[in-house]
């Protein structure tokens, strides 16, 4: 593994949130001073490469990263707020329904989030 590699890993694996390549890199320069933002890009796509995390993107949002272990995400549709969420493996019923041999997929579900339905609400009012 690269010289960065693992201690991006671990941030990544255990921050208990998603985060964003910026995020990610401010938490590894605590660690290595010396560490440029280019080399956090270049480990980020060498470990989503290899499956050990997964980029998660959402449209007019920054990529976020988050351990490979498999779940689906709540991703609300005005602030861009992410939320694991555990729903049955549809992978069997996929290639089923299909008939295609389907690797793996990436289920997001967008809502308002209680925040942003409040902020909405005040500006109703």
């Amino acid at each position: 593994m690269a010289r960065y590699a693992q201690s991006i890993l671990d941030i990544v694996c255990t921050a208990g949130k998603h985060m964003t390549a910026e995020q990610i890199f401010l938490l590894l320069k605590e660690e290595h001073p010396a560490v440029v933002i280019a080399t956090v890009y270049n480990n980020l796509n060498a470990l989503t490469e290899k499956g050990l995390i997964r980029k998660i993107s959402v449209e007019g949002f920054p990529d976020r990263y988050d351990c490979s272990v498999r779940h689906d995400h709540l991703v609300c549709k005005h602030c861009g707020k992410l939320m694991d969420i555990d729903l049955p493996d549809m992978t069997k019923k996929l290639v089923k329904e299909t008939g295609m041999p389907v690797e793996s997929y990436d289920l997001k579900l967008y809502y308002t989030c209680d925040e942003c339905k409040a902020a909405q609400e005040v500006a109703t009012t």
